[in-house]
């Protein structure tokens, strides 16, 4: 692993832009040196932060970016908890990414079938790889340290087979899931974790400088070969006491 960064903004406002840029140099690297570029998201607030500053970048091209899901829910598409559904009116109707290019998640299926079609979408999209090798995957937390549908104490967090696992008993509703599992997460590239507002201060703190008891999964995310970012504003980051990096704006990374 290339170690972990922990970078730190005054504000969600400016650290945007940052991200923004962060995906776009991460797909120039990818598209140069491999001829596309494959990004895994994540709902919550990174849709909005996304729809609002990939598009304005200047001269931005997605027309050889293949975008997957690091979970979804098992909802309707036109429902406000659709991750698909959202990324598709706030990101994906803005910016030149072929439908070809979408890995979505059959959320009609029943939960196993749905984890099994996703599965097989995965190989096919990276046919040369055991595990998919993303180039880039973007996480979310919940307050209660959970990332993509891997909840605290929830047998998933052991999954070693599967690429994509169904989960019928999210602690945090809708209770139906599919998730990717931590091989395909820490097989990544490059990971960049999104936290922001003060609610996330004290479970950013156990995640960041451990706890007593058994990791929270966040902290279990550890690239095997690939770089681990952090993203994270002030309120965020109140009760920590490790260093941090905090770049002016205009930063790269």
């Amino acid at each position: 692993m290339a170690g972990r960064r922990v970078v730190v903004f005054p504000s969600s406002a400016e650290l945007g832009p940052v991200l923004a840029r962060l995906v776009a140099s991460r797909a120039q690297k990818a598209v140069s040196s491999r001829g596309r570029f494959t990004l895994g998201l994540s709902g919550g607030s990174l849709v909005s932060m996304l729809g609002k500053e990939l598009p304005a970048l200047p001269d931005l091209d997605c027309s050889k970016w293949v975008a997957g899901f690091c979970d979804e829910r098992l909802v309707p598409t036109d429902d406000p908890e659709s991750t698909y559904g959202l990324y598709k009116n706030q990101l994906f109707s803005k910016i030149n990414i072929p439908d070809s290019g979408i890995l979505a998640i059959d959320s009609s299926l029943p939960v196993k079938e749905c984890a099994e079609d996703y599965t097989c979408k995965l190989k096919k999209a990276f046919p040369d790889d055991d595990i998919p090798v993303f180039d880039l995957l973007l996480l979310g937390m919940g307050p209660d340290g959970h990332t993509c549908s891997l909840f605290p104490d929830h047998p998933l967090l052991e999954e070693t087979e599967k690429i994509v696992a169904p989960i019928s008993d999210s602690p945090k509703p809708p209770p139906q899931r599919v998730t990717m599992t931590f091989p395909v997460v820490n097989s990544a590239r490059c990971v960049a974790f999104v936290s922001t507002g003060g609610s996330k201060a004290p479970v950013l703190k156990e995640v960041l400088e451990g706890r007593e008891g058994p990791a929270l999964p966040a902290a279990r995310v550890v690239p095997t070969e690939g770089e681990l970012f952090w993203l994270i504003d002030d309120p965020a980051a109140a009760s920590l006491t490790i260093q941090v990096e905090r770049p002016g704006s205009g930063a790269k990374l």
